[in-house]
């Protein structure tokens, strides 16, 4: 077997040189408004983003005062789920709670 040739098929070896990039993240944000419940925006924290009792708290505290709150940092493709799953569930029970997610950077 020639060098460039060491598998069984007889095919050169592939080199790879493209260095594998992370995708790039969103922050998905919760928006404020004078009508969804403190407990909705806990259960939506805990249910939709995986947030214990306490982070949950916190970040519903930070909507509340602040006016938006950050849920956490996902690629595109999960952002886009979770702000869908956001409005899905908020639409259900009656609420306009916003959520929109934003490039990280």
């Amino acid at each position: 077997m020639s060098p460039a040739t060491s598998n069984p098929f007889g095919e050169p070896d592939v080199i790879l040189e493209d260095e594998l990039q992370e995708p790039r993240l969103y922050r998905v944000l919760l928006h404020n408004d004078d009508y969804t419940t403190m407990e909705f925006v806990v259960s939506v924290l805990v249910e939709v983003f995986h947030k214990n009792a306490e982070q949950a708290a916190a970040i519903m505290l930070a909507v509340h005062v602040n006016g938006v709150g950050v849920c956490g940092m996902y690629p595109h493709e999960v952002a886009e789920t979770k702000v869908a799953m956001v409005h899905s569930r908020a639409r259900r029970a009656g609420f306009p709670l916003k959520s929109t997610m934003e490039e990280a950077g």
